[in-house]
């Protein structure tokens, strides 16, 4: 018997560790099935870590009191010994009332928890059908089924599996226990099994291989008569199988039901007869199916029976619901389903019901059916009967917003684990969330909410389903989808045959669709269609005169739009000689200007302004950006706000470096390939620069206030320190950090590590910003070393453990951004390293030529031209750029001119300090440069990094006019190419390789 002072200190603990019955907990500890136990910290500390701590203290009392006598001690040995089986075992027990019974009643099944295999951690339905393989009747089926969902909501609840994969496990194993039931219904009839074929076809979330714990299973039955059979008795048969496989699944026993199997999705719901031939499927779909039926299509998957006549169903159905969207009224109908479903559900529910409610589930999937049978009709990539994989199928498309995208996946992921949960608890089929305090806190304890979990969970709660009802809205009711929806295949409304042969002289590919955007943007009797009228025939003869017409006038459209009802837009085009133009060959010179511009199209403002196209410097960039980051509210907004301002200035530079590459009517092209080259690095490298300060600063304010308590500093390496970054790098850098007087080192590091990892995030955030990735592994030890050292460990690194590869990536080393002073000091430390006394040994002069070798061998894409490719290839950036810097490590002791970050001024210091012959310098030179601008055209043309030339016909001619080649003489650009990269590798092979001796 405990004393009143023991029992205080117990009653204290148990409350500490989560219980809310303290004193029913400290009696069930002290239960003599316990007594081996109830002394060890581990087992309280892994019943704390549970979402009901007491429910899953009772349930383990429960199991214990079912052991027989002598298997008691083996489960509480392997319980106190085994880590993974404690978690899963008081997990599953925290987590499910249900589940606790059918461990008391089979108390043995706790077993099937206790190995950890990879298999184990991710089976799939073959694992299932094992488990369930030895049920002779629905009762042992029952049991089996059983098992076999302790071990999914072991691995869901301790996070083994995330709810995707929950659902997906969920939906093999209806598919190993339909198969099974179809095998019994088979086994008490073989003379039925002997008449026909039947195949089950699996629809809604079991089709769509995302089931809930306790759902309806719904099914379509498809069967042929068996060779010889007549078809009626042979529908006869498959329908007794079918009824009997739906009794199996279905009908109450001793153990309960599994769930109930639904075939009110067939032709004409449950008035049609269960079991039809493929035939009349077909016949029925074609004839009377409604858009609802071709809507649940979607989902539709052979699971159990014939194989064969399954994926028949399947192939031959498949054409039928991606002609759906062009049936009449389709968008209004489903719109019509979707309030029908609102409207039905009862007033003092509607709040609480998580899947049909207003921001609930449904919302999601309707909205992500909608667009697939809108939009899959010519995108294959869309027809993924999975609610998450169609989404991120619909985001890579295009087909809604990148951002939107994300937010989706997040609630939907949240409000489908909360349905999880909750139907776990009692394996009952409910959507709605509980409204008892208890069950709230264990529900959002078991969503990792454990500080407030009720206020936490209902506050989460409410914002996704917030964010579920702003972008259900935003897509689904879109208006723009009922014109998508009833285009015709091929539609085209051409007004006349003049007008299309124009068109197509002008180089237009497709002449229809140029045709609707001219009637759109001048139809009319507006002053607006007016101006349109008269800008549009030169607008016309611009776009034609690039690689891409099309795509011109598409923008021009966009941006039109967009802009067409502000005053100063058409004005500025009519009255701006040079805006036109300019705004001309921005839209169709390639992807990304426009792109950059539609997301902001108040930015063709700059394409009016005689210097709105010079890049502006880095200190009015930063000062802008730090004002912006200012007056937000929260690091977030400033952040989005710095990278608002990134994206427009992203705008300003390839604006000004297409209409500098191709000229206009009244300023030629710039002669000087060089300059642009410079002219975009610097920018470039300057805006990564600013928003990076910015960036910080933001980062700083939100976590610390005024001042960080460790002095901080980012140095720019790679392509950002020698300002030469192109539209699509990543910003190369190192952390440094140095702890403010006073300041613990430990607090200091944690700090710096904070502001990295924030830093990162907020930069990668999605947005319709682009992100900018920071790359961090020229760090020392590369990817295992930590992200951010102090200058001290710097100094120590250096000093005992630096590779030559290091000194040469420290060759690019240029602070960038934070503590000025400390940014400097880390220069100083590196320059010994980076520019050595003497130079280079023999040893370290063959290592940098083996590192330089083994990546020309290692590192060059398969399949890739060794001869065209911008970066890794012959006489490429990689040859010219190790070139330099090993003549800066060998000369840059006793040469103050090589001391640069810059490659081309490196090389002209070289050539100035007759290190390198004026002919050899400018070959290298010619070449980097050329190498330059084919990586920057390529971004430019199609809107994503690349290092070689383009296969697309159109797109590599867009390239060559930005290098400035006419159009049909690509050919000359692949040859001139090779042959000035050629040359280069000539010079690499003597001055870097030492061919000559």
């Amino acid at each position: 018997m405990t004393t009143p002072g023991r029992r205080s200190s117990t009653f204290t603990r148990l409350l500490r560790h989560g219980f809310t019955d303290a004193s029913t907990a400290e009696r069930l500890l002290d239960s003599p099935e316990l007594a081996p136990v109830r002394a060890d910290p581990v087992l309280l500390d892994a019943l704390g870590a549970t979402a009901d701590p007491d429910l899953a203290l009772l349930g383990l009392v429960r199991l214990v009191e079912a052991q027989a006598e002598d298997e008691r001690q083996l489960l509480l040995d392997t319980l106190l010994s085994a880590k993974p089986l404690r978690d899963r075992l008081l997990g599953v027990l925290g987590a499910s009332e249900a589940l606790g019974d059918h461990l008391a009643r089979h108390p043995r099944d706790w077993q099937a928890l206790v190995t950890y295999e990879a298999s184990d951690l991710h089976p799939g339905v073959e694992e299932f059908e094992q488990g369930l393989a030895d049920a002779v009747d629905p009762v042992t089926l029952r049991v089996a089924y059983r098992r076999c969902l302790l071990s999914i909501a072991a691995r869901d609840v301790c996070g083994t599996t995330d709810v995707a994969q929950t659902a997906a496990e969920l939906a093999d194993l209806a598919t190993a226990t339909l198969r099974a039931a179809l095998a019994l219904a088979r086994g008490a009839a073989p003379e039925d099994a002997a008449l026909c074929s039947l195949a089950v076809i699996a629809m809604g979330k079991c089709g769509g291989h995302e089931l809930n714990y306790v759902s309806d299973v719904d099914v379509i039955f498809v069967a042929e008569p068996a060779d010889g059979a007549d078809e009626s008795k042979a529908l006869q048969a498959a329908t007794r199988l079918a009824s009997h496989l739906m009794r199996i699944c279905s009908e109450t026993t001793v153990e309960g039901a599994i769930w109930p199997v639904d075939a009110n999705l067939r032709p004409e719901g449950r008035n049609g007869p269960l079991v039809r031939t493929l035939s009349s499927h077909l016949a029925y779909y074609q004839r009377w199916a409604k858009t609802w039926e071709f809507q649940a299509l979607l989902k539709a998957r052979p699971v159990a029976g014939d194989p064969e006549l399954g994926e028949a169903y399947v192939q031959t159905l498949a054409p039928l619901v991606w002609q759906a969207a062009e049936r009449e009224n389709f968008v209004p109908d489903v719109q019509k389903m979707r309030r029908r479903v609102v409207d039905n559900i009862p007033a003092a529910e509607i709040e609480r019901e998580l899947k049909l409610g207003p921001g609930g589930l449904r919302d999601v999937e309707f909205a992500v059916q909608l667009l697939q049978l809108v939009h899959g009709r010519a995108d294959a990539s869309l027809r993924s009967g999975t609610t998450l994989d169609a989404l991120a199928a619909l985001a890579e498309g295009g087909y809604v917003g990148r951002a939107d995208a994300a937010q989706l996946d997040a609630a939907y992921r949240f409000l489908r684990a909360m349905e999880h949960r909750i139907q776990l608890y009692r394996l009952r089929r409910t959507h709605l969330v509980p409204e008892d305090e208890s069950d709230l806190r264990r529900l959002g304890r078991s969503l990792g909410l454990r500080t407030e979990p009720v206020t936490e969970l209902n506050r989460a709660w409410r914002r996704h389903a917030a964010v579920v009802r702003r972008l259900h809205e935003k897509l689904f009711y879109r208006p723009l989808l009922d014109a998508v929806a009833q285009l015709a295949p091929g539609e085209t409304r051409l007004r006349a045959d003049a007008a299309r042969e124009r068109l197509v002289a002008l180089g237009y590919a497709d002449p229809a669709a140029a045709l609707r955007h001219l009637e759109a943007l001048a139809s009319g009797v507006t002053r607006k269609a007016a101006i349109q009228r008269t800008l549009l025939p030169v607008l016309l003869g611009w776009f034609a005169d690039s690689a891409d017409p099309d795509a011109g006038l598409l923008g021009f459209r966009k941006v039109s739009d967009a802009l067409g009802k502000t005053p100063w837009y058409l004005r500025l085009l009519r009255d701006e000689g040079a805006a036109a133009e300019n705004l001309a060959r921005v839209l169709s010179a390639g992807r990304l200007a426009p792109d950059l511009l539609l997301r902001a199209p108040e930015a063709v403002a700059l394409l009016g302004d005689v210097r709105g196209l010079e890049p502006r410097g880095r200190d009015h960039l930063e000062q802008e950006i730090l004002a912006a980051v200012r007056r937000a509210d929260g690091a977030e907004q400033a952040v989005a706000a710095a990278r608002g301002v990134r994206r427009r200035e992203l705008f300003r530079t390839a604006a000004g470096d297409l209409i500098g590459s191709y000229g206009t009517e009244e300023s030629p092209a710039e002669a000087d390939p060089g300059a642009l080259v410079d002219r975009v690095g610097n920018a470039v490298s300057d805006l990564t620069a600013a928003t990076l300060a910015g960036t910080l600063r933001a980062v700083v304010r939100a976590g610390w206030g005024d001042e960080l308590p460790t002095r901080f500093a980012v140095i720019g390496m790679g392509r950002f320190g020698g300002h030469e970054l192109g539209y699509g790098s990543d910003a190369d850098v190192l952390f440094v950090h140095e702890p403010r007087e006073g300041v613990d080192d430990q607090e200091a590091a944690q700090a710096a590590n904070q502001v990295v990892a924030e830093m990162r995030r907020l930069l990668q955030l999605p947005t319709s910003d682009p992100p900018l990735l920071i790359d961090t592994d020229l760090r020392p030890e590369g990817k295992n070393g930590p992200l951010v050292r102090t200058l001290k460990s710097y100094a120590a690194y250096y000093q005992r453990w630096s590779h030559v590869w290091e000194s040469h990536a420290l060759l690019r080393a240029e602070p960038v951004a934070g503590d000025a002073d400390l940014g400097r000091r880390f220069i100083e430390l590196v320059d010994p390293l980076r520019y050595p006394a003497e130079g280079l040994g023999d040893d370290a002069v063959r290592e940098i030529r083996r590192l330089k070798a083994r990546m020309e061998a290692e590192r060059l894409p398969r399949g890739a031209d060794p001869t065209l490719h911008a970066k890794l290839g012959r006489g490429g950036l990689s040859d010219v750029e190790w070139t330099v810097q090993l003549i800066q490590l060998q000369q840059g002791w006793a040469e103050p001119g090589l001391r640069t970050t810059r490659t081309r001024e490196a090389l002209a210091a070289a050539r100035a300090a007759e290190l390198i012959s004026t002919q050899d310098a400018e070959v290298l030179d010619e070449a980097w440069v050329l190498a330059t601008r084919v990586r920057n055209a390529v971004m430019l043309v199609r809107g994503r990094a690349g290092d070689t030339f383009p296969s697309d016909g159109r797109e590599l001619a867009a390239v060559g006019r930005y290098l400035g080649y006419e159009p049909g003489t690509v050919g000359e650009m692949i040859d001139d190419y090779r042959r000035i990269t050629r040359r280069a590798r000539q010079v690499v092979e003597e001055l870097f390789y030492g061919a000559a001796g």
